[in-house]
């Protein structure tokens, strides 16, 4: 039945779309059966690449029109499977449109498709002084639309926010064919927040098709450092310190010794690889106030035992050390041939004894976890290393992986700061919120997708994912009685 209807979407979508953005080949569709969790894999049952916004609607409303599942994908990094095919569906790809329709440099705003570049965006606003804010490690690959579907933040979260800051209005393809603006051009419109409700639904409320981005401009002086320690749980408390002084740094990145020595051989930055753990640390702004809150933050380190500290001499300096951070996911293929990254979240209060923890764990499983992360929001991105040609590591890593999630929620935090729950820790969602609140969530995608063919089985737990009971939805004993309703 699935397949016939595949076929006759094909035949349909010979006259939309050009013949090169359909993928019929089973290998070539092989290509696209993951994202950045290369551990889940799927392969479509057909993947479209549109060449602009009209055929992308075009192909949509064919699929939505033959009732068939479909999942939107944008350059592939995402880190928790929000992108994963469904074998029964279409996968349908925005890469190509990659168009900068508008650059408003007086009221700092571009107007862009969801294809574009992260890194690129900011590149073509550079002439006139300005930046895109987000920037993830990813930024030189990842595209807007992935951007907005995440939520994603980045180095610099931590003074300038996540994308939902820094996208003002979007145009919004429904899992319905229809097309509708949400947002506008300032900062707080009329009415509810439905531009903050589709950034961050991981693509499970429709396909953002443009995107109108905040950008700013560029700071008089940033002075970027690193600061070595003799032990992971001083840098942790040089953190939260420095912040409790009312300093905000645009960003305050942490590694422990194995990310520094994984990075250094990766990128031969300069990293001094002797140390227990670093702190990349970077202010921004004018030239007067940089000067004095660089004094403070060098005097609280040094309370804190920083044995020396490596200034950025000029912008090739800065940029060795921002390859060297950003190169940490990469660079963790050295330690091992494979990981599982997690993403959770931890009050900055608590980083010492949850690093700490996590060491314990590292220990007790034999796996080489490296800590590299958002120091600043408390956002955790722990490598957790393993061989999967080694029977058993494989399952060993997620365990270890699910109880580092457990750490975070047992210490106030969160599943996710940035990467998303997708299908990797979809399962978890229930240990964070309540059944009122997962019950909330579905009515308001269902408000979006009906059917729910947009993106099924990701974000919120399903039977198929989460080993519910399966088969067919039973009613209960109070639906067939009359004294009461499913919602």
């Amino acid at each position: 039945m699935v397949a016939s209807r595949i076929d006759l979407l094909i035949d349909r979508l010979r006259s939309v779309v050009d013949p090169v953005a359909l993928i019929l080949e089973a290998g070539e569709r092989q290509a696209y059966s993951c994202d950045g969790l290369t551990s889940h894999r799927a392969v479509p049952a057909l993947v479209v690449v549109p060449a602009d916004r009209r055929e992308l609607v075009a192909c949509v409303r064919e699929v939505i029109a033959l009732g068939l599942p479909w999942v939107a994908r944008g350059a592939g990094t995402g880190l928790s499977g929000g992108a994963l095919p469904d074998e029964e569906g279409v996968l349908v790809v925005t890469s190509r449109l990659k168009g900068i329709l508008e650059i408003d440099p007086f009221s700092r705003v571009a107007v862009v498709e969801p294809g574009v570049v992260n890194l690129e965006l900011s590149r073509a606003v550079l002439p006139y002084g300005l930046y895109f804010a987000p920037d993830p490690s990813s930024q030189i690959a990842c595209s807007i639309g992935g951007n907005v579907a995440e939520n994603s933040g980045g180095a610099h979260c931590f003074k300038y926010g996540f994308t939902t800051h820094h996208v003002l209005a979007l145009e919004l393809l429904l899992p319905t064919g229809e097309l509708l603006w949400l947002g506008n051009e300032g900062m707080d419109g009329p009415g509810p927040d439905l531009r903050g409700v589709v950034i961050g639904s991981e693509g499970t409320l429709g396909i953002v098709t443009r995107v109108v981005c905040r950008l700013l401009p560029l700071p008089e002086i940033r002075r970027t450092f690193l600061a070595y320690f003799d032990s992971v749980a001083a840098a942790a408390e040089a953190v939260s310190d420095v912040v409790s002084r009312g300093i905000t740094p645009a960003a305050i990145e942490m590694m422990d010794q194995l990310a520094i020595v994984a990075c250094e051989i990766a990128t031969g930055a300069g990293l001094d690889t002797t140390a227990k753990s670093c702190l990349l640390l970077e202010l921004d702004g004018e030239i007067d106030e940089v000067a004095q809150e660089f004094l403070a933050v060098r005097a609280l380190l040094e309370l804190h035992g920083s044995s020396h500290v490596w200034e950025a001499a000029n912008e090739e300096e800065r940029g060795l050390m921002w390859l060297a951070r950003k190169a940490a996911f990469a660079a963790a293929g050295r330690v091992a041939p494979a990981y599982i990254v997690q993403d959770g979240v931890v009050p900055r209060s608590a980083l010492p004894r949850v690093l700490e923890r996590i060491g314990d764990l590292g220990t007790d499983s034999g796996l080489a976890i490296l800590n590299v992360f958002h120091a600043g929001d408390g956002n955790l991105h722990p490598l957790v290393t393993y061989d999967p040609s080694v029977q058993g590591q494989e399952v060993l890593a997620e365990e270890v992986a699910a109880k580092i999630l457990a750490l975070c929620l047992e210490e106030g935090g969160s599943l996710t700061g940035e990467h998303g729950i997708g299908v990797d820790k979809v399962c978890h969602m229930p240990e964070m919120f309540s059944t009122e609140d997962l019950s909330t969530f579905e009515r308001l995608r269902a408000a979006f997708d009906p059917s729910g063919m947009c993106n099924r089985g990701k974000l919120l737990p399903t039977p198929r994912l989460c080993g519910e009971r399966p088969g067919r939805y039973q009613p209960h004993a109070l639906e067939e009685a009359g004294l009461g309703e499913r919602w």
